[in-house]
């Protein structure tokens, strides 16, 4: 692990449980939050666990912690009433509140990124097309779990999911989150493979050296 990277990680960190003490403190509703930000107490201690084994590319961490960023505000106020998302609808003339979308996005953005690290690294996938269709199919994959785990909670908690949910009286809501999640995939893709690639390449020489 580049020691250069230690210090800026820690602080991150620091900001990230700040701020998720923060979103915590008085969310709109309690169970929705700890359902939405339920991933960022899962990856953090996969993160912190496999820092020294596997540390990850400096683009994937800048992700996580954006992504990481995207759920807490959600969290916080439910996806269906943040502010951001009204401010969005209002200027683009919508009828719904667009945060799940960016949320969504988000969820097709950076496990694109996490994908691809981890199927390079592993030397798993031979050829670029490949690669780039297996994350996109990953991704598509977590997008499907995701909306189950939404179905399964409707059916758990009945009324209660409905903030959980957000789907606003959108009968494709669920398709329109699977399409946003492919949207984040293949942007990710276009957008960042090359940085990528030099990064992930900076990281196999500090770990041969």
């Amino acid at each position: 692990m580049p020691p250069d990277r230690t210090k800026p990680l820690l602080i991150a960190l620091t900001v990230l449980l700040g701020l998720l003490a923060w979103s915590g403190a008085q969310p709109y509703d309690r169970l929705t939050w700890i359902m939405e930000v339920f991933p960022i107490l899962l990856v953090l201690p996969v993160l912190a666990v496999t820092y020294r084994r596997f540390p990850l590319s400096t683009l994937l961490y800048v992700g996580i912690f954006l992504h990481a960023l995207v759920l807490m505000l959600g969290g916080a106020y439910t996806y269906a009433r943040v502010p951001l998302g009204f401010d969005i609808a209002q200027a683009l003339d919508l009828q719904r509140n667009p945060y799940d979308k960016i949320g969504h996005f988000f969820q097709g953005f950076v496990p694109a990124l996490a994908a691809r690290e981890i199927l390079l690294r592993g030397s798993y996938v031979n050829g670029r097309k490949m690669l780039a269709f297996i994350v996109v199919c990953i991704v598509l994959a977590i997008s499907a779990a995701y909306e189950l785990i939404e179905w399964g909670a409707a059916l758990a908690l009945g009324s209660g999911a409905d903030e959980f949910l957000g789907t606003q009286g959108d009968p494709w809501d669920t398709q329109s989150d699977m399409f946003f999640a492919l949207i984040g995939a293949v942007t990710s893709l276009l957008l960042l493979s090359k940085l990528h690639d030099h990064q992930i390449e900076r990281l196999e020489r500090a770990a041969a050296a």
